[in-house]
């Protein structure tokens, strides 16, 4: 009698979980992947974000080093242009560290290494302070002119200017005690649930800035001729009047401000990963966003007392700096850039063709207006799209 069987039928495969099973694309994901596979996918991974990183350290120092050249020339033309005929060659470097007398002394240790140098220091600080701004609040447009630090700092050196301009350091002071006042008011007036709101912190700062533009303008109102003057063209932004005293004002900033800036740089990469991550790595989100508030406005106060609220440095630097070689250090690379911008414009102010004389901060404001009104229709096409 034959037999009969019963058709053969297959169960269906299931697969455990954590078995490998191959991607559409055939290739095992990280987490599906064998043991093997998988740390071989993360040697892989470990050694290209180790060569991006290697390659950004390449292109940071490469950079730092053209800009640092174009510092020297900048320097170099900044004292030699301009006339240097009935100095002889030979006085001109000795000069340039106060070991000659006479007109060697006067023209190139007196007046114009002041001025080269204090352009260089205020350009660096103004670079700094913008940085440190646009990355704090992850907003290109955020930057100290912007908040209203800058307007601070000029309400309080303009008080100076007008009332009190023999007392010594006393521009400096006021334009430093003027910025953290305002830097406190916008803090009390932008705060929420006790953090800091960076998109109100932006919008009263613009309010507040229009409030110390209008005591600015009182002050006109009640000053001498003789002070309005002075303090128009410290208004505009020059370093026609830089002192020896002024540069050490503007080094010892940079010194402190830069100091600041390194030990809180490790909290400023945190916090560009999103507040609640950064608390998630053990930053103090509050403390370290107060403390940056207050360097940068340190650092452009400072550089405003000795040579006005030079436009535009700190809006530029850094989103140029980014550009360059990424936002992990695009702070670093604001400090020379915004020296190269506010050196090469002064330089440019004194002897370029059918412009000068002119005060620096005119050619910084003519360079940075069109950058800001590109910017502002960049991230409005950006939102709109």
């Amino acid at each position: 009698m034959p037999q009969t069987h019963a058709p053969h039928t297959h169960a269906p495969r299931t697969h455990a979980p954590g078995a490998d099973v191959p991607l559409a694309g055939g290739t095992p994901s990280l987490g599906q992947a064998s043991p093997e596979t998988a740390a071989e996918l993360k040697a892989a991974t470990v050694a290209r974000l180790r060569a991006a990183h290697r390659t950004g350290i390449r292109r940071f120092r490469l950079v730092t080093c053209v800009l640092l050249v174009m510092l020297l020339a900048l320097l170099v033309a900044s004292i030699l242009l301009g006339g240097v005929k009935r100095i002889p060659a030979g006085d001109i470097l000795p000069a340039a560290f106060g070991m000659r007398t006479g007109l060697a002394d006067y023209v190139i240790f007196r007046i114009r290494m002041p001025r080269a140098l204090a352009a260089l220091l205020a350009g660096a600080l103004f670079g700094l302070s913008g940085a440190l701004y646009q990355r704090l609040v992850r907003n290109p447009l955020a930057t100290p002119d912007m908040v209203g630090i800058s307007a601070g700092a000029g309400a309080g050196a303009t008080t100076m200017l007008l009332f009190a301009p023999a007392v010594p350091f006393g521009t400096s002071l006021a334009g430093l005690g003027g910025a953290f006042v305002l830097v406190a008011t916008v803090l009390a007036l932008s705060g929420r649930g006790g953090g800091v709101d960076t998109y109100r912190l932006v919008l009263v700062g613009i309010g507040l800035s229009a409030v110390c533009t209008a005591y600015v303008n009182y002050l006109f109102t009640v000053a001498g001729q003789q002070g309005i003057a002075q303090v128009m063209r410290w208004l505009v932004g020059s370093v026609n009047d830089a002192t020896w005293d002024g540069v050490s004002t503007l080094a010892g900033a940079l010194a402190v401000c830069g100091l600041c800036t390194a030990l809180l740089s490790r909290s400023l990469g945190n916090m560009a990963l999103g507040d609640q991550l950064a608390l998630g790595l053990g930053t103090r989100v509050g403390v370290a966003r107060i403390a940056t508030l207050l360097v940068g406005a340190a650092a452009a106060a400072l550089a405003t007392s000795v040579t006005g609220p030079i436009g535009f440095v700190s809006l530029i630097s850094g989103p140029i700096a980014t550009r360059l070689v990424g936002a992990d250090r695009s702070v670093a690379l604001a400090v020379p850039i915004g020296a190269v911008i506010v050196l090469g414009a002064d330089v440019l102010a004194q002897h370029g063709p059918l412009i000068s004389p002119v005060p620096t901060g005119v050619l910084t404001a003519l360079l940075g207006a069109p950058y800001f009104v590109r910017l502002i229709l960049r991230r409005r096409q950006g939102a709109t799209a």
